[in-house]
């Protein structure tokens, strides 16, 4: 887990003077442990390491004999096999998980990455080939940016690296901005920064000359519809597949632990760390103190108990909030106004006093249907059949100068994108949302929160042979009994009773319609004076919205407060200033 940033140039460029240093300390923060940099004809990497495997050795760059140069932020948990298998005879000069793909390149060229299974953002310099290689893990849990310059192709794990680094002026794309104000996400390669892509989930490019020449994609989920497969065979497939995975993440040289929600997916990890580990397993919990909130504590207690872990917990209060959320939404760079970045914030600050690695079960409900607009996109429309997300956050409460539906753009080229042969309405609705949803909302969510403080999140359940175990399931081992993630709760009703699968769950949410209704008043009229919220609507409008108390009203007036706070720090360009009511008071 690290940083990575650099220039792919063009012929007779150099790397401007300072812009290596900025590249450096904007990502200071993804590598506590080490730094690194290689200037040479045609590239110029930055490196920040947060050490995990080889603490000792595996600084980077990471250099071959033929003259190519690799800087990585993930991990490639299958590195002993790599070493064994394919690359017995390569004299290795460390103990990195990283460095069997320096090799794997010099032997395979661009398919390199099909070898890999793990998460990565990838970056090789190959000097002979007056190439830059570019590369992302098929589920896109490590995130990796591009951007044009003059001088060639830049490239970071953060988009606010390339904004730092003054490589692309700051500014915001009108489409992308009412994506995040109607999804609370953006969408496809295109940022919510003019001029800065995303590298998408499972692509490897090559750059020369400052130019990409050549694309490959990697798909994070196999083709074709619902196999045949009885309960009996499903469950000790996946019990097969969950292990070895849980096993592989589980590699590391330095302490690791888990979140545990009280939900489905965390408690099957959970179960299956017991399984692996003869140390108790040390897991993180996080709760709220207010009543309106669906605080799983409990649930998350009972099978910390049963399965003999460490349990620490902590309580998110209403001051938290005030607190902390500017610096919250400061490190939210990719925006993503999920309200789950709040407690994850402080539980990843939390962790960090105990561990450097911390597994968690984002990706189930994606990987086993588990998600309930999952149950409503399986029926037709006849039926009562719903297109997902076709109502957004700010839609339809007369908050917009000028309303727009060109945010489901996005949405739906996802979606036709994801409809390939033989796919049930199930699978189509899952593989929408590993497209976008999970990408751009969770798993960003997951590694600027967990970064901030130095910690590697890892994700079990997004792994090639767990998709390859669950994803063709049939429907019904996915959805029965009006429950999603059947064949899941199953296989953790044998494993770990106590955690009730089939018992039905609150969700994990966040109470901040609450906390926002009892300061609506003060809190309206400076989210309505915000430039960038009076810009696009009607301030009268806005601070009649915070004091109301409705769901939908609610979630509108998280939306634009998180909005008004990221526009400020990412496209205004200054740093928090205090609590969230100082900051917004604060002028420019």
């Amino acid at each position: 887990m690290c940083g990575i940033a650099g220039i792919a140039l063009k012929h007779g460029e150099t790397a401007p003077t300072g812009v290596l240093a900025a590249l450096d300390a904007s990502l200071a923060h993804r590598g506590p442990d080490g730094a690194g940099q290689t200037v040479a004809a045609g590239a110029a990497l930055v490196h920040r390491r947060l050490a995990i495997i080889d603490v000792a050795g595996g600084d980077q760059p990471l250099f071959e004999p033929g003259g190519a140069a690799l800087i990585a932020n993930g991990e490639i948990y299958s590195y002993r096999e790599l070493r064994r298998d394919l690359l017995a005879d390569v004299a290795f000069a460390t103990g990195s998980d990283c460095e069997p793909a320096l090799h794997l390149y010099r032997r395979e060229g661009l398919g390199f990455a099909d070898r890999l299974r793990g998460m990565w953002a990838i970056a090789i310099h190959d000097r002979a080939a007056r190439r830059v290689v570019l590369s992302r893990d098929p589920f896109g849990i490590k995130p990796l940016y591009l951007a044009e310059t003059k001088q060639g192709l830049a490239f970071a794990s953060e988009p606010r690296a390339l904004l730092d680094a003054g490589l692309v002026a700051r500014g915001i794309d009108p489409r992308a901005r009412d994506e995040l104000l109607e999804l609370q996400f953006t969408t496809g390669a295109e940022t919510i920064f003019p001029g800065i892509r995303r590298v998408l989930p499972g692509e490897t490019i090559a750059i020369e000359e400052g130019r990409i020449v050549e694309r490959r994609r990697r798909a994070a989920l196999p083709e074709g519809g619902p196999e045949a497969i009885d309960d009996a065979a499903a469950l000790a497939r996946l019990d097969a597949a969950l292990t070895e995975s849980v096993e592989l993440h589980q590699r590391s040289d330095v302490p690791y632990g888990l979140f545990l929600s009280g939900g489905i997916d965390s408690a099957a990890v959970l179960a299956l760390m017991r399984r692996l580990n003869d140390r108790p397993v040390l897991a993180f919990t996080a709760g709220f103190d207010d009543p309106s909130a669906a605080d799983e504590r409990a649930s998350a207690r009972a099978a910390a108990q049963a399965a003999g872990a460490a349990h620490e917990e902590i309580t998110v209060t209403e001051a938290d909030f005030w607190t902390h959320l500017p610096a919250i939404a400061a490190c939210m760079d990719d925006p993503a106004a999920d309200y789950a970045i709040v407690p994850t914030w402080l539980l990843a600050r939390r962790a960090r006093q105990d561990v450097t690695v911390v597994l968690s079960g984002e990706g189930g409900d994606e990987i086993f249907g588990g998600y309930g607009r999952y149950r409503a996109a399986m029926r037709p429309w006849w039926r009562g059949g719903k297109v997902m997300r076709a109502r957004g956050i700010l839609e339809r409460l007369g908050l917009r100068r000028h309303a727009t539906s060109a945010w489901r753009d996005g949405m739906e080229a996802a979606a036709a994108a994801a409809a390939s042969p033989g796919r049930t309405r199930l699978m189509v609705a899952q593989a929408t949302d590993m497209v976008d949803w999970l990408p751009n909302d969770l798993l960003t969510k997951l590694d600027r929160c967990l970064m901030a403080h130095g910690v590697e999140g890892r994700t079990p359940f997004l792994d090639p042979a767990v998709a390859a175990a669950a994803f063709r399931l049939p429907d019904g081992l996915k959805v029965r009994g009006g429950l999603g993630k059947w064949v899941l709760r199953a296989w953790l009703d044998r494993h770990l009773p106590e955690a009730r699968a089939f018992a039905r769950k609150q969700g994990f949410t966040v109470p901040v319609g609450a906390w926002i209704a009892r300061q609506g008043e003060r809190l309206g009229r400076l989210v309505a004076a915000d430039p960038a919220v009076a810009e696009l609507c009607a301030p009268d409008a806005v601070a009649a919205l915070y004091r109301k108390h409705g769901k939908h009203e609610g979630f509108a007036a998280w939306t634009l407060l998180f909005y008004a706070l990221w526009h400020r720090a990412h496209v205004r360009g200054l740093a928090p200033a205090g609590d969230v009511f100082d900051t917004l008071a604060a002028r420019d």
